[in-house]
């Protein structure tokens, strides 16, 4: 099971993660995408890296608008897992954008 980040961690997280906010032990992030089918394109690269990475994230789609949740439900909060995800993630939209 993957260990707990402490706040400080998270914190120093959030200093590289700079698009993502805190949302008690959540990392969140909402991005808009020019169109409706990139946000789509989008989803789809992170379901992949996701099933890849055996770690899945909450995405809420409203037409170009995301919004992505990221914890590591199994250890109750977030994990280094989260991070990457999040830096993952980071990398698609960038592409897309």
């Amino acid at each position: 099971m993957a260990e707990l980040l402490t706040d400080d961690q998270v914190q120093e997280a959030l200093t590289r993660l700079t698009e993502w906010s805190q949302d008690e032990k959540t990392l969140v992030r909402t991005v808009k995408l020019p169109s409706f089918m990139q946000a789509i394109q989008v989803v789809n690269r992170v379901a992949e890296i996701a099933e890849n990475d055996d770690h899945h994230p909450a995405i809420d789609i409203r037409w170009r608008t995301l919004v992505f949740h990221l914890s590591t439900h199994s250890a109750g909060g977030l994990t280094a897992k989260d991070v990457a995800l999040a830096t993952e993630i980071d990398s698609v939209i960038e592409l897309m954008q």
